[in-house]
């Protein structure tokens, strides 16, 4: 592959970091030699540091992959064939934009429906802000609306504090007595570069920490003292029989509940079983959680008496049907037990997201009013349009920085839309399931051949310069480019009006935790360190008075007014557990008994890299099954099974595991799409099987699936 001369020197040691929304942010040290990269490493500092994980330091191969493209792309075979032609950029960029003028006339501009996520996030090159500048530009487009990670713990945060700002630094954890990984995998998702580290010092220093998940993940075998598995689904009903306990026994923080929340007696009447002759013990959640009653109250009462104790429920449990309702009921005991606002508590149930590390200013998006569908409609309202009660008939889609055939749910239904639109184009860097259905295809450039600034992923006290490296690939360009060049063909004016160079001065100038441009260009890493933890809520427990929490009543909201007014049965004021579809008590478990879930990989960001060989090595794709489950069925490890509902089937290799509770199968989310003439995906993409079904709080439900397993 083609690249251009380098001018930036013969030996250099440049730092940067990945822009990718894969919840690290971390420091890569890229030695360069003549021109090319040579290796990666990271911070060498002990912790905490910035340390890279192996995706991070896998980037040389992603950068100089035989497969990654390298010339504009025309389709010449059916969609999804991945038949293409190379062709010139002028003849893309030409096509590109008669299109966008053709649809726009002819069906008006939400006829383009624009699919963009979070490949890349830099503060100046996010695929997401190039495209939606232009688009509000263009003069608006329909959009999809709903973030997949976290939708269902931001739709809590709201209802129950009044904002999703609700994280700690993860230097807090220190502080604590007792930790709860509640669905949360850190030691694969990271959460930040440093909160690993601080987790395992924290244990080190005697702090016990307890997992509850269906399965013993990484991060439960590396650092819990004791895993409590739990069906998928469920969790909601477990934290309100804790409530319980904690309740009849007395055990929580009246005070606090008095002074800094509102509807405690409304959630009370629920658990005790004074609202409808139920009351939610833990014998009452046993049969539907799995989790044997003492067990139960054993982790009800040392939650209540382990102050300061942080329960980090992670975002997985959301991910389901009723998730929200999961979140809420976190939240709530966090304030039933006083921890919210103090050292080594934690608002737990909330998005944990930190106001620390982010830019004042990145690439400025002019309001638009444009009308979105929710993530788990976009199938639907490709095909169906306005007939289907959507805003628009879907003529052309424009997708950046996305592989949402791959990753959105119901992958079959995925395949039938893709083959409706009149034009697809995709922004690239390979030819992804997702590219390979698009009529021409940009590709773009990697992170390392631009400049950037580096903001933490979810928030910290840290910035980095993000230096470029190596120059590109002669065929490739940024998405900002690609826009740039579509707006001068299409005038569209002020889309871009100033160099690379100029955004970021500008940007780093508009952030007050920052120095000037070239002090931080010269340091790489801009630090700043604070006195203490950084402890969400702490100014409106210690002074309510003066600093109320941003809801209608000032109050944390076990009873949400917002929620009260929507008078929507599925979105109670208070948390409540409600049986979920596709959960242990549907009548779909009859020919479907297996509960699946689809962590996240430690080898990929979201599907990013699964085609990079050095990182497919390291990845764990078999399907985790429990040792009771696989004997009834004749499986044993490294057979060969498959995995299948009235949605789809695909593919995996058994891991036979103790490790994941019975009932419950486990597949990594992410791994590439690879159907057969007959619809059998020998890849292993979890979303063949997932129903493309919202939770009532928006939740993006990739854990509630039901399967069966049998041996191939």
């Amino acid at each position: 592959m083609a690249r251009k001369v380098s001018s930036l020197g013969e030996e250099r040691n440049v730092k940067t970091s990945c822009p990718y929304n894969c919840g690290g942010r971390c420091l890569l040290n890229v030695h360069v030699s003549n021109g090319g990269l040579a290796r990666i490493g990271t911070d060498k500092r002990k912790h905490p540091s910035l340390k890279a994980c192996v995706r991070g330091l896998a980037q040389r191969e992603v950068l100089y992959a035989q497969d990654r493209l390298n010339r504009p792309l025309k389709r010449i075979g059916e969609r999804g064939e991945g038949k293409f032609a190379p062709i010139s950029w002028e003849e893309a960029l030409e096509t590109v934009s008669m299109e966008l003028t053709r649809v726009k006339e002819l069906h008006g501009p939400h006829s383009v429906f624009l699919i963009d996520s979070a490949g890349s996030v830099g503060a100046l090159h996010g695929a997401r802000r190039a495209a939606r500048r232009f688009f509000s530009l263009f003069g608006g487009c329909l959009k999809f609306q709903g973030n997949m990670s976290f939708e269902a713990a931001a739709f809590a945060s709201r209802a129950t504090f009044g904002t999703i700002v609700d994280g700690s630094s993860p230097d807090n954890l220190l502080h604590s007595r007792l930790i709860i990984l509640w669905g949360w995998n850190p030691v694969v998702t990271r959460f930040g570069p440093q909160t690993a580290g601080y987790l395992a010092k924290a244990k080190k220093a005697g702090t016990r920490i307890i997992c509850v998940d269906p399965r013993r993940s990484p991060s439960a075998q590396r650092l819990a003292d004791q895993w409590i598995p739990i069906r998928p689904g469920t969790d909601a009903a477990l934290l309100i029989a804790m409530a319980h306990v904690m309740i009849s026994e007395r055990l929580y923080d009246r005070g606090f509940v008095e002074a800094h929340t509102v509807g405690f007696q409304e959630f009370s009447d629920y658990v005790m079983g004074k609202e409808d002759g139920v009351a939610k013990t833990p014998g009452w959640a046993e049969p539907i959680t799995g989790v044997r009653a003492q067990i139960a109250v054993e982790l009800a009462r040392e939650y209540a008496s382990g102050k300061p104790a942080a329960l980090q429920a992670g975002w997985a449990p959301g991910r389901s049907a009723y998730g929200e309702q999961y979140h809420r009921a976190a939240i709530t005991l966090s304030a039933m037990t006083g921890n919210i606002g103090i050292e080594g508590g934690q608002a737990g149930g909330g998005t944990g997201l930190v106001p620390q590390g982010l830019t004042g200013k990145t690439l400025p998006i002019p309001r638009s009013a444009d009308p979105a569908v929710h993530v788990t409609r976009v199938y639907d309202a490709i095909l169906l349009g306005k007939a289907g009660g959507h805003p628009s008939d879907i003529k052309l889609l424009y997708i950046v920085g996305s592989n949402f055939l791959n990753q959105f749910l119901n992958t079959s239904k995925g395949v039938q839309a893709m083959k409706k639109p009149e034009f697809i184009v995709a922004h690239e860097l390979f030819l992804t399931p997702t590219a390979r259905y698009a009529d021409v295809v940009l590709p773009v450039n990697h992170f390392l051949e631009t400049q950037d600034v580096a903001q933490p992923w979810a928030g910290g006290a840290y910035y980095i310069h993000m230096e470029k490296a190596v120059e590109p690939l002669a065929e490739t360009r940024t998405d900002l480019e690609i826009f740039s060049e579509l707006a001068l063909r299409l005038g569209l004016k002020g889309y871009n009006d100033k160099s690379d160079e100029e955004w970021i001065r500008e940007l780093v100038n508009e952030t007050p935790e920052l120095p000037d441009y070239e002090e931080l260009k010269q340091n790489s890493v801009h630090e700043f360190g604070t006195d203490r933890p950084w402890v969400a809520f702490r100014e409106q427990i210690e002074d309510p008075a003066r600093h109320p929490f941003p809801t209608p009543s000032g109050k944390i909201e076990i009873y949400s007014h917002k929620l009260a007014d929507m008078k929507n049965p599925q979105l109670p004021p208070i948390p409540k557990y409600i049986e979920p579809w596709e959960g242990p008590n549907d009548p779909l478990q009859n020919p479907f008994p297996i509960q699946m879930v689809s962590p996240h990989a430690k080898t990929r960001v979201n599907s990013m890299f699964d085609n990079i060989s050095r990182l497919k090595n390291l990845a764990d794709d078999t399907l985790w099954i429990n040792t009771t489950d696989a004997r009834r069925r004749g499986i044993s490890s490294e057979d060969t099974v498959r995995v299948f509902n009235k949605r789809g089937q695909l593919l995996a290799v058994a891991s036979v595991s103790d490790r994941i509770m019975p009932g419950v199968a486990s597949l990594d989310a992410g791994a590439w799409y690879r159907p057969d003439p007959d619809g059998l995906d020998k890849g292993g993409c979890a979303n063949v099987l997932t129903l493309d079904r919202q939770s009532p709080g928006g939740a993006f439900a990739c854990n509630t699936c039901l399967v069966q397993v049998e041996k191939a």
